[in-house]
């Protein structure tokens, strides 16, 4: 009887660990063989950021409706990342719209924001602006709706940014100066 008892007791540990090797294999699997998530944050309704893209998950922006990736990250910034040439192409491939626009870290330049604020009016959306993180990408974003004319007030802009998961507390000040600005374009016109 002892015997049976030890027996099964040894069956049933036998299943358990089986079931959890069973288990941590499909999970295994699924990872594997799943696209690689990618997550999005938006800005507005058809403009959003992201992080480092990969060139696998491109087709995977296409099929989420994703006309326009526009590139912020200047090439060779850590040996990982494709160079913004190889984005592209990617993105041809799949029909979707590419643009390159380099955004230093630190200070964001003026130039930066001009060739950021003429692909935003010159590309096809929905568009998907990344950056190594986001957040180059998010503060340019900001800098470019501040001088828009007709754009977001301070608030909604720093608003936004905030909810794609990023701040731009620190361009307050830059902020609400363009805004000023494009309301006094706005007058001599």
């Amino acid at each position: 009887m002892k015997v049976i008892i030890s027996s099964n007791k040894w069956i049933f540990g036998l299943s358990v660990l089986l079931g959890v090797f069973i288990v941590l294999g499909m999970q295994v699997y699924s990872r594997w063989t799943q696209p690689p998530q990618i997550k999005i944050n938006n800005l507005t309704t058809d403009i959003s950021v992201t992080e480092q893209l990969k060139l696998d998950v491109v087709p995977q922006l296409k099929a989420q409706g994703f006309a326009t990736i526009i590139d912020l990250r200047p090439d060779g910034e850590a040996a990982d990342q494709p160079a913004a040439a190889t984005v592209e192409s990617a993105a041809r491939a799949n029909n979707v719209t590419f643009a390159y626009v380099p955004v230093p870290h630190g200070d964001i330049p003026d130039a930066a924001v001009a060739a950021l604020d003429k692909a935003l009016s010159t590309s096809p959306r929905p568009i998907l602006l990344y950056c190594r993180s986001g957040r180059r990408a998010a503060r340019t974003w900001s800098l470019v709706e501040a001088s828009r004319p007709g754009g977001l007030d301070a608030a909604a802009i720093l608003a936004a940014v905030k909810a794609s998961g990023q701040s731009a507390d620190d361009l307050d000040t830059a902020i609400t100066q363009r805004i000023a600005q494009r309301a006094q374009t706005l007058e001599t016109q």
